[in-house]
């Protein structure tokens, strides 16, 4: 599947950082992990850590799939608002599913820390109401939060206007949040796995599957076999091919970013990260080089060529949208380019064992929080890979429906 179009503004500015081989010999390994994005990283970073031998193949070249068209907005609050979660799987359920959202934020900035990467920022995060009848669910959103220990303050309109000069209704400050380069992260992620033992292979399509009930046995389309105990699927919203019934809707994003800002232009206060109530909601942040990234306008995935054929336009309306909350703020786009995501009917994504393909698990980070669902992919498989116990994997288990 073509998963981006454009010319994403982290594959400009990264370029290809490192050179990963082809597999060219068959091989064995305890775990082979199918997908060479951020989620296969933090697998493979996480098992290697813990002393488990993998190895990592992806179809194409490491991480020009969604990860390089990531805006990589890092934020507890999942696509399905908690007090309408809390009505889909408990209340229990839903306030540990943000807690663990929030708790992977900082996790992942101890990761950057630890691997020497740089472009990883703690941020606060701003949801501001886009019409004036969302006012009611921000408040009960809010309070919801509040009652359940997540740092949030409720702005009116008055102190929205004050601390951010936003005009609009109402808007929740919440305190946890963070942005980072996820193309860059994963290379980052790689190379210190790499250096620990594990072998990483791009360009290597996988044609052939066999799920045996003690392994499972893969071949290459140049006939190579890779035999292995356990295969994880991080192939992103590609792995639904695998899977017998529907899990997911797929839609497609549009985003670019601005051209660089002098070093005395301001942007907005604290350089937040921004979203509202809208749907699509307009999402949008800064980068480490000075530039201001803006998303949405989120339509549903049809083809490639359509929605290549909506990018100007889509472009073109993104700026409108970014003119209307900052009208000071000039915005000149110089990159742009549109992403294919997964929508789930709970906005949860799904993790673990698929019971019908022996010897599997999926990491699979649907929906706005692919980063952090991620990482909590990453520490649920390997707790299950390693026999070390999870409370937290049946919230996300292909069970729960």
């Amino acid at each position: 599947m073509n998963l981006r179009s454009g010319y994403p503004f982290w594959l400009a500015k990264n370029g290809l950082p490192f050179d990963y081989p082809k597999l060219e010999k068959s091989t064995r390994a305890e775990v082979v992990i199918m997908g060479g994005g951020i989620s296969g990283a933090l697998v493979a970073y996480h098992l290697i850590n813990a002393g488990v031998d993998c190895i990592l193949i992806d179809a194409r070249t490491i991480g020009l799939g969604s990860t390089c068209a990531s805006t990589a907005l890092l934020q507890y609050e999942i696509d399905t608002p908690l007090c309408e979660l809390k009505d889909k799987v408990g209340l229990k359920n839903a306030v540990r599913c943000y807690q663990l959202c929030a708790d992977a934020i900082t996790k992942l900035g101890k990761i950057a820390k630890k691997t020497a990467f740089a472009d990883f920022e703690f941020k606060q995060s701003l949801y501001y109401a886009a019409y004036k009848k969302d006012l009611s669910f921000l408040k009960e959103e809010f309070g919801i939060r509040k009652e359940q220990g997540f740092e949030v303050d409720y702005l009116d309109k008055t102190l929205l206007k004050k601390q951010f000069n936003i005009d609009a209704p109402g808007a929740i400050l919440s305190a946890v949040g963070a942005h980072t380069n996820a193309y860059s992260f994963t290379h980052t992620l790689l190379q210190n796995a790499k250096k620990k033992g594990v072998n990483i292979f791009d360009r290597t399509p996988i044609v052939s599957i066999d799920h045996q009930k003690n392994a499972v046995k893969l071949t290459t389309e140049t006939g190579f076999t890779v035999k292995t105990k356990k295969l994880v699927y991080a192939t992103g919203y590609e792995a639904v091919e695998f899977i017998d019934k529907k899990i997911v809707d797929l839609h497609c994003t549009f985003a670019c970013t601005s051209e660089q800002a002098n070093e005395k232009e301001k942007f907005w206060t604290n350089d937040v990260l921004i979203w509202n109530t809208a749907d699509p909601y307009l999402y949008m942040r800064s980068t480490k080089d000075r530039r201001i990234l803006i998303g949405g306008r989120d339509e549903e995935f049809y083809s490639p060529a359509r929605r290549d054929r909506l990018l100007p336009g889509k472009v073109k309306q993104l700026v409108k949208d970014f003119n209307k909350v900052f009208p000071r703020i000039t915005f000149n786009p110089e990159f742009s380019w549109a992403g294919t995501f997964g929508a789930t009917s709970d906005g949860l994504p799904y993790i673990g064992n698929y019971k019908k393909l022996p010897n599997s698990l999926f990491a699979l980070g649907f929906g706005g929080n692919g980063i952090t669902f991620s990482l909590i992919a990453a520490e649920i498989l390997t707790d299950i890979i390693t026999g070390r116990k999870n409370s937290d994997g049946q919230l996300f288990s292909f069970g729960r429906t």
